[in-house]
Protein backbone atom coordinates (compact mmCIF):
# COMPACT_ATOMS: atom_id res chain seq x y z
CA UNK A 1 0.00 0.00 0.00
CA UNK A 2 1.42 3.35 -1.06
CA UNK A 3 1.55 6.23 1.38
CA UNK A 4 -0.23 9.38 0.26
CA UNK A 5 1.80 12.55 0.06
CA UNK A 6 0.29 15.71 1.42
CA UNK A 7 0.27 18.61 -0.98
CA UNK A 8 0.59 22.00 0.73
CA UNK A 9 -2.18 24.52 0.08
CA UNK A 10 -1.16 27.74 -1.57
CA UNK A 11 -2.79 30.97 -0.48
CA UNK A 12 -2.26 34.49 -1.73
CA UNK A 13 -3.16 37.95 -0.56
CA UNK A 14 -3.89 40.57 -3.21
CA UNK A 15 -2.32 43.95 -2.41
CA UNK A 16 -4.80 46.87 -2.22
CA UNK A 17 -3.04 48.80 -5.00
CA UNK A 18 -3.30 45.97 -7.57
CA UNK A 19 -3.98 47.25 -11.10
CA UNK A 20 -6.37 44.62 -12.49
CA UNK A 21 -6.59 46.31 -15.90
CA UNK A 22 -2.83 46.07 -16.33
CA UNK A 23 -2.99 42.43 -15.21
CA UNK A 24 -5.74 41.63 -17.77
CA UNK A 25 -3.91 43.39 -20.61
CA UNK A 26 -0.62 41.77 -19.65
CA UNK A 27 -2.25 38.35 -19.45
CA UNK A 28 -3.86 38.69 -22.92
CA UNK A 29 -0.52 39.76 -24.39
CA UNK A 30 1.28 36.92 -22.59
CA UNK A 31 -1.27 34.35 -23.84
CA UNK A 32 -0.77 35.51 -27.42
CA UNK A 33 3.01 35.66 -27.00
CA UNK A 34 2.84 32.09 -25.70
CA UNK A 35 1.00 31.18 -28.90
CA UNK A 36 3.77 32.70 -30.99
CA UNK A 37 6.43 30.91 -28.94
CA UNK A 38 4.63 27.58 -29.25
CA UNK A 39 4.31 28.06 -33.01
CA UNK A 40 8.00 28.89 -33.43
CA UNK A 41 9.04 25.94 -31.25
CA UNK A 42 6.87 23.54 -33.25
CA UNK A 43 4.81 22.61 -30.19
CA UNK A 44 1.52 21.53 -31.75
CA UNK A 45 -0.15 20.42 -28.52
CA UNK A 46 0.33 23.47 -26.26
CA UNK A 47 -3.07 24.42 -24.84
CA UNK A 48 -4.28 27.27 -22.65
CA UNK A 49 -7.78 28.53 -21.83
CA UNK A 50 -8.75 31.71 -20.02
CA UNK A 51 -12.35 32.53 -19.09
CA UNK A 52 -13.06 36.24 -18.62
CA UNK A 53 -16.10 37.73 -16.91
CA UNK A 54 -17.67 40.99 -18.00
CA UNK A 55 -20.28 42.38 -20.36
CA UNK A 56 -21.09 41.27 -23.89
CA UNK A 57 -21.97 44.39 -25.86
CA UNK A 58 -22.46 42.83 -29.29
CA UNK A 59 -22.89 39.38 -30.83
CA UNK A 60 -23.76 38.93 -34.51
CA UNK A 61 -23.78 35.42 -36.00
CA UNK A 62 -24.15 35.08 -39.79
CA UNK A 63 -25.74 38.54 -39.98
CA UNK A 64 -28.24 37.90 -37.14
CA UNK A 65 -27.93 40.12 -34.06
CA UNK A 66 -28.21 37.86 -30.98
CA UNK A 67 -26.73 40.36 -28.52
CA UNK A 68 -29.71 40.04 -26.15
CA UNK A 69 -28.79 36.35 -25.58
CA UNK A 70 -25.03 36.84 -25.18
CA UNK A 71 -23.49 35.44 -21.96
CA UNK A 72 -21.37 37.50 -19.55
CA UNK A 73 -18.23 35.46 -20.18
CA UNK A 74 -15.68 35.12 -22.97
CA UNK A 75 -13.09 32.37 -23.40
CA UNK A 76 -9.66 32.90 -24.95
CA UNK A 77 -8.20 29.58 -26.14
CA UNK A 78 -4.65 28.91 -27.31
CA UNK A 79 -4.12 25.54 -28.98
CA UNK A 80 -0.87 24.91 -30.81
CA UNK A 81 -0.20 27.90 -33.04
CA UNK A 82 -3.83 29.12 -33.04
CA UNK A 83 -5.68 31.43 -30.72
CA UNK A 84 -9.43 31.99 -30.52
CA UNK A 85 -12.01 34.13 -28.77
CA UNK A 86 -15.17 32.17 -28.01
CA UNK A 87 -18.52 33.90 -27.42
CA UNK A 88 -21.63 32.04 -26.27
CA UNK A 89 -25.34 32.80 -25.94
CA UNK A 90 -28.02 31.62 -23.53
CA UNK A 91 -29.98 30.05 -26.41
CA UNK A 92 -27.14 27.59 -27.11
CA UNK A 93 -25.43 29.45 -29.95
CA UNK A 94 -21.65 29.82 -29.94
CA UNK A 95 -19.21 31.79 -32.07
CA UNK A 96 -15.44 31.40 -32.23
CA UNK A 97 -13.03 33.79 -33.99
CA UNK A 98 -9.71 32.06 -34.68
CA UNK A 99 -6.34 32.98 -36.16
CA UNK A 100 -2.65 32.19 -36.04
CA UNK A 101 -1.41 33.72 -32.80
CA UNK A 102 2.10 34.37 -34.08
CA UNK A 103 0.77 37.02 -36.51
CA UNK A 104 -0.40 39.43 -33.78
CA UNK A 105 0.35 43.12 -34.40
CA UNK A 106 0.41 46.23 -32.21
CA UNK A 107 -1.68 48.95 -33.87
CA UNK A 108 -1.36 51.53 -31.09
CA UNK A 109 0.25 51.72 -27.69
CA UNK A 110 -2.88 50.35 -26.02
CA UNK A 111 -4.25 48.15 -28.80
CA UNK A 112 -3.29 44.74 -30.18
CA UNK A 113 -4.64 43.23 -33.42
CA UNK A 114 -5.13 39.49 -33.95
CA UNK A 115 -5.93 38.58 -37.58
CA UNK A 116 -8.81 36.10 -37.94
CA UNK A 117 -8.96 33.54 -40.75
CA UNK A 118 -11.63 31.18 -39.38
CA UNK A 119 -15.06 31.65 -37.79
CA UNK A 120 -16.88 28.76 -36.16
CA UNK A 121 -20.56 29.27 -35.41
CA UNK A 122 -22.14 26.51 -33.37
CA UNK A 123 -25.41 25.39 -31.82
CA UNK A 124 -25.68 23.20 -28.74
CA UNK A 125 -28.44 20.65 -28.32
CA UNK A 126 -29.11 17.48 -26.34
CA UNK A 127 -26.90 15.55 -28.78
CA UNK A 128 -23.94 17.91 -28.32
CA UNK A 129 -22.60 20.97 -30.13
CA UNK A 130 -22.81 21.16 -33.92
CA UNK A 131 -20.05 23.45 -35.24
CA UNK A 132 -19.62 24.77 -38.77
CA UNK A 133 -16.09 26.18 -39.25
CA UNK A 134 -15.68 28.46 -42.26
CA UNK A 135 -12.75 30.44 -43.72
CA UNK A 136 -13.02 34.14 -42.87
CA UNK A 137 -11.33 37.49 -43.21
CA UNK A 138 -11.25 39.74 -40.17
CA UNK A 139 -9.55 40.61 -36.89
CA UNK A 140 -9.91 40.79 -33.13
CA UNK A 141 -8.68 43.90 -31.31
CA UNK A 142 -7.88 44.25 -27.62
CA UNK A 143 -7.96 47.78 -26.28
CA UNK A 144 -8.29 49.87 -23.14
CA UNK A 145 -11.71 51.61 -23.22
CA UNK A 146 -11.63 52.74 -19.57
CA UNK A 147 -9.49 52.30 -16.45
CA UNK A 148 -9.64 48.74 -15.07
CA UNK A 149 -11.36 47.43 -18.22
CA UNK A 150 -10.26 45.80 -21.46
CA UNK A 151 -12.35 45.48 -24.61
CA UNK A 152 -12.12 42.60 -27.07
CA UNK A 153 -13.76 43.39 -30.41
CA UNK A 154 -13.88 40.77 -33.17
CA UNK A 155 -15.24 41.27 -36.70
CA UNK A 156 -15.05 38.96 -39.70
CA UNK A 157 -16.78 38.15 -42.96
CA UNK A 158 -17.26 34.62 -44.25
CA UNK A 159 -19.17 33.51 -47.33
CA UNK A 160 -20.85 36.93 -47.56
CA UNK A 161 -22.07 36.84 -43.94
CA UNK A 162 -21.06 39.13 -41.09
CA UNK A 163 -19.78 37.87 -37.72
CA UNK A 164 -19.05 40.24 -34.83
CA UNK A 165 -18.55 40.23 -31.09
CA UNK A 166 -17.63 42.89 -28.54
CA UNK A 167 -16.85 42.06 -24.92
CA UNK A 168 -15.71 44.34 -22.08
CA UNK A 169 -14.01 42.71 -19.10
CA UNK A 170 -14.97 43.53 -15.52
CA UNK A 171 -12.00 44.22 -13.30
CA UNK A 172 -12.71 45.06 -9.67
CA UNK A 173 -10.29 47.10 -7.65
CA UNK A 174 -8.77 45.38 -4.65
CA UNK A 175 -10.95 47.55 -2.36
CA UNK A 176 -14.13 46.46 -4.20
CA UNK A 177 -13.06 42.83 -4.18
CA UNK A 178 -12.28 42.93 -0.46
CA UNK A 179 -15.64 44.55 0.28
CA UNK A 180 -17.50 41.76 -1.59
CA UNK A 181 -15.38 38.95 -0.18
CA UNK A 182 -16.84 36.66 2.47
CA UNK A 183 -15.79 37.46 6.02
CA UNK A 184 -13.72 34.85 7.94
Amino acid sequence: MKARRRVPRLTATIPKDTDFHAMTTTFLRAALALTALAASAGCAQAQTAVKMEGRCEKLVIAGLDVTQNCKESLTNMVVGNRTSFDFSAWDGQTLSFSGTGSVQEATELTEQLQPVNLVTPGQSSKEGIARSPAPAVGACRFSTPAPNKSAITCEATSQGKTYAGTFVTDAKSADGAAKDAPKP
